[in-house]
């Protein structure tokens, strides 16, 4: 939407919002995947139920309605056991793409300061500098000596009162 206004996003925005919109996907995709897993759960429930009430009535343990019927039950876990490792493959994906968002925030981050320190250190003279910092030490020393002199007369004048 912005870019038909002219507005071009930063490196980060779009980062940012290719995360917002990975993290939409991913939770859809995983709330589908619940549904599926739920409606195999009913399937399951419902295959072993038929299962039992058909070992019940069947004397036969070679009866071919009974082996289809486990083999309908085999191939149910199957299905959830791919379908819960299709979800967790998909969150990993999710956080894979979160991290991502934040490797370059921290990164542009990183080029704002650096850029930053470049224009401080071009935009300080050293040679001024260094004069400035002897001028303050000279005239730091000469204050440490002026404080000297007072305390020594102010003791001298304290000693002699008494």
């Amino acid at each position: 939407m912005q870019a038909l206004f002219g507005k071009k996003l930063s490196p980060k925005e779009q980062a940012m919002q290719a995360k917002r919109e990975t993290r939409k996907e991913v939770r859809s995709s995983q709330r589908e995947m619940d549904r599926e897993l739920r409606e195999l759960d009913r399937q399951e429930k419902q295959v072993t139920m038929e299962l039992k009430q058909r070992a019940k009535t069947t004397s036969n343990s070679k009866d071919p309605a009974l082996a289809a019927l486990a083999k309908q039950l085999v191939q149910v876990r199957k299905q959830k056991e791919k379908l819960l490792s299709a979800k967790a493959h998909i969150g990993a994906v999710g956080m894979h793409a979160s991290s991502m968002a934040s490797q370059v925030a921290a990164a542009q981050a990183i080029g704002s300061v650096t850029q930053a320190m470049s224009v401080a250190n071009n935009a300080m003279d050293v040679k001024a500098t260094t004069k400035i910092l002897q001028e303050f030490q000279k005239e730091n020393e000469r204050l440490q000596v002026k404080e000297e002199m007072m305390d020594e007369a102010l003791i001298d004048a304290f000693d002699n009162e008494e």
